[in-house]
């Protein structure tokens, strides 16, 4: 009889560890508090997540829904290029191009490779009780559920995580982020991002007609901009070089997205007995090297990996902390410093930081990026990982 393994959450990270149990024989359910799975914005899959989704089968699906970035240019927001690499630097450095896609089309890919009735919205998980052998959750509507297996999947607040090491708590970072969508045909040649002192700009193609863009600045804590977010980052940026004007002028104000940053600390414990975290729950990194969604969908395919080479889920669970654990706390790291470099007070600092990375030779940017995000730096375990 195969073992039944609820997921706490559909994101991102829950919805392909459940396409990755299924193909490894479990039954799988997953419970997610929201009704609607669409919302977001854009989400860049690297070349390591795409060697994870590889692994679960739906690679392809995901490189045939978005746009491409074989370059990943940086510039000043003057226009002045601060480095301007070839062409097809990333395909060179990686093995093939970053790919941009809708969160919704990701999303939907996903639940596609799901039979119909295994998501369960509306109810979110309140608390989990573990033995020796099974768990149990304890649904916002009073009733409970036991299984064999736990996986939470349930984001940065996840209550899955505090459960196996109680409180973990969150730090605003200083600044916040901004997304949106803009109905505007990027030239692939200007992918990547523009800087200037405190501020940065992303922006990469979302299939031919549409690119998805961010931008970051240091600012209180809650604070909301008076005249709506898409008036204040239009009037902000208006003496920007293209196309940042224009990605603004082409976003529907309704769709622009703010959320405010945070640190979480990391949690000393993954798993313990029948239960595990994944994805932001085990990991929660700030968004600079674009890694956050990408190593959820790496412990998707490396967590289904250990479960298949090994029945006893709990000791699967434990080497798939120790194995994983090794490769998400530098990215964390780096993450947190490239964010505390661009928002640098007082601001001209940030810029004489942003500016200085130009000088780094190109063969080292392309050598370091290779070890977080080509799809050779995507590695399952082996036998030998499982020991015993």
């Amino acid at each position: 009889m195969p073992a039944h393994t609820i997921v706490i959450g559909a994101g991102i990270a829950g919805l392909a560890t459940a396409v990755a149990l299924r193909r490894v024989g479990h039954d799988v359910t997953v419970i997610e508090q929201r009704t609607d799975l669409t919302s977001g914005a854009g989400i860049s899959i690297w070349p390591n997540a795409l060697a994870a989704l590889d692994q679960i089968g739906l690679g392809d699906n995901v490189r045939q829904a978005g746009g491409r970035v074989t370059a990943g240019a940086i510039r000043w927001r003057d226009g002045t290029w601060l480095r301007r690499p070839s062409a097809q630097r990333i395909v060179h450095a990686l093995g093939e191009p970053l790919v941009v896609v809708r969160r919704s089309a990701l999303t939907e890919i996903l639940l596609d490779a799901l039979p119909p009735d295994t998501v369960q919205t509306g109810l979110s998980a309140t608390a989990l009780s573990i033995a020796a052998a099974t768990a149990r959750v304890t649904l916002s509507d009073g009733r409970t559920r036991e299984a064999d297996a736990v996986v939470g999947a349930d984001g940065v607040n996840s209550m899955v995580a505090r459960a196996l090491n109680g409180p973990l708590p969150s730090r605003y970072v200083g600044y916040t982020a901004w997304r949106g969508v803009a109905a505007y045909r990027l030239d692939p040649a200007l992918a990547g991002e523009t800087m200037s002192a405190g501020t940065e700009v992303g922006h990469v193609p979302l299939g031919p007609d549409h690119t998805y863009w961010f931008a970051t600045e240091r600012t209180r804590e809650g604070s909301r901009s008076a005249g709506g977010e898409h008036a204040y980052l239009t009037a902000k940026l208006a003496g920007w070089a293209d196309p940042i004007p224009a990605l603004l002028a082409s976003t529907d104000p309704a769709d622009v997205l703010r959320n405010d940053l945070y640190d979480r600390a990391q949690p000393r414990d993954w798993s313990r007995g029948p239960a595990v975290i994944v994805g932001d729950a085990a990991h929660p990194m700030r968004p600079h090297l674009g890694q956050g969604g990408c190593q959820g969908l790496e412990d998707a395919a490396i967590l289904a990996r250990f479960v298949g080479l090994s029945p006893d889920l709990p000791a699967a669970f434990d080497r798939f902390g120790a194995f994983r654990r090794r490769r998400v706390r530098p990215l964390v790291r780096e993450s947190a410093a490239i964010g505390r470099i661009v928002n640098l007070r007082p601001a001209f600092l940030s810029g004489v930081a942003s500016r200085a990375s130009a000088l780094i030779p190109e063969w080292a940017v392309a050598s370091h990026l290779a070890s977080i995000a080509a799809g050779s730096a995507f590695i399952l375990p082996t036998a030998g990982d499982v020991g015993g």
